[in-house]
């Protein structure tokens, strides 16, 4: 077992609570499991603290448990979305992720040749994004006391100067721009756990976004507000905006792209596209001089190719969202009530 190329010779088993007991079995659980699927540079220091330089900006930070159900999803899994995730929230300020941590609840009992496949499944969106991770931990709870896996993830990032994205950056004239269809990762979440079948399997949009924000940052240093629609969807951020920045949100039914495939499937299911999460998706408030730049940037990129102008800012002391439908009437857009979707994330 001292080699972290030599295959784990416990693929065919479980966890167990020695796993967590910080001896033997814990060493070779990291050693054999961890290590040699996540091994960089920085990991392999051995510290429980990563040591490593930092460019010149500000430092940004971040941190987000993902708890999701069922583990293994279409389009994704916990590990890869557990990747994703934190370089999102720090994308969402502007910032180039640098590194990430990862904390890993077991529960006894679970199988390792799945844990093997998750952590395989992060090691390679963490490659795929080019942000290592760098340091972590693993605890064992008793069978029973948790889900097979929850994992929580920490990132940092660095924020150049010149850059400087708020919530509360929003200004009535502005323009609100989405980087494609929304829906998709919550529907097929809950295809998933609910055993639904369509015509055609939909896919969870789960992808790291930092290279789309670069690419936008570059051609536009002053865009206002960068949000991801996760928990809640499109609606429940617009609305945290609206509420931070003391403006409202007017939003054109029509120009929101969502496939043909998840409206189907929330129609079937009494679910609106506006409030089912995303988890590979931005929204973009910008200077209206700067949205059709945007537009054509966030076009150019694999992750962008759907991007659509879908609202503006406006002046509103109530700070509503509020939809202008394609039947040419309105609605307001409110907060959503309750859990729609719960363990989405």
């Amino acid at each position: 077992m001292n080699s972290v190329n030599a295959p784990p010779k416990y693929r065919t088993g479980a966890v167990d609570m020695t796993h967590g007991g910080g001896g033997r079995a814990t060493a070779e659980l990291i050693e054999d499991l961890f290590h040699r699927h996540l091994k960089n540079p920085i990991l392999d220091q051995r510290h429980d603290a990563a040591v490593f330089d930092v460019p010149p900006g500000r430092l940004v930070m971040s941190t987000d448990a993902h708890v999701i159900s069922p583990l293994f999803f279409p389009g994704g899994d916990i590990g890869s979305l557990s990747v994703h995730g934190t370089l999102n929230d720090i994308a969402m300020a502007g910032a180039r992720p640098l590194s990430l941590t990862a904390s890993f609840i077991l529960e006894e009992g679970f199988p390792l040749a799945d844990l093997e496949r998750i952590v395989m499944s992060m090691a390679r969106a963490a490659q795929e994004a080019g942000v290592p991770v760098v340091s972590g931990d693993t605890k064992v709870v008793e069978k029973g006391k948790g889900d097979g896996v929850f994992i929580t993830t920490a990132g940092v990032g660095v924020l150049p100067d010149g850059v400087s994205i708020s919530p509360s950056a929003a200004r009535p004239g502005q323009v609100v721009l989405l980087s494609g269809s929304i829906g998709d990762h919550g529907v097929a979440i809950l295809s998933k756990r609910e055993n639904l079948e369509f015509e055609t399997e939909i896919l969870s949009d789960s992808a790291a976004l930092h290279s789309l924000v670069a690419d936008m940052i570059a051609a536009v240093p002053g865009i206002a507000v960068l949000r991801d629609p996760t928990r809640g969807g499109l609606a429940t951020a617009l609305n945290e905006i609206a509420h931070a920045s003391g403006v409202g949100v007017t939003l054109e039914e029509d120009a929101i792209p969502v496939g043909p495939d998840v409206e189907g499937a929330c129609e079937l299911l009494g679910l609106d596209p506006l409030y089912v999460a995303n988890e590979g998706k931005l929204i973009c408030i910008c200077a209206a001089a700067d949205a059709d730049l945007l537009l054509e940037i966030m076009r150019a990129h694999p992750l962008g190719r759907l991007s659509a102008k879908v609202g503006k800012i406006v002046e509103d002391a109530d700070r509503m969202v509020v939809m202008q439908t394609g039947f040419g009437g309105s609605r307001v857009v409110d907060w959503l009530s309750g859990e729609q979707l719960p363990r989405i994330c």
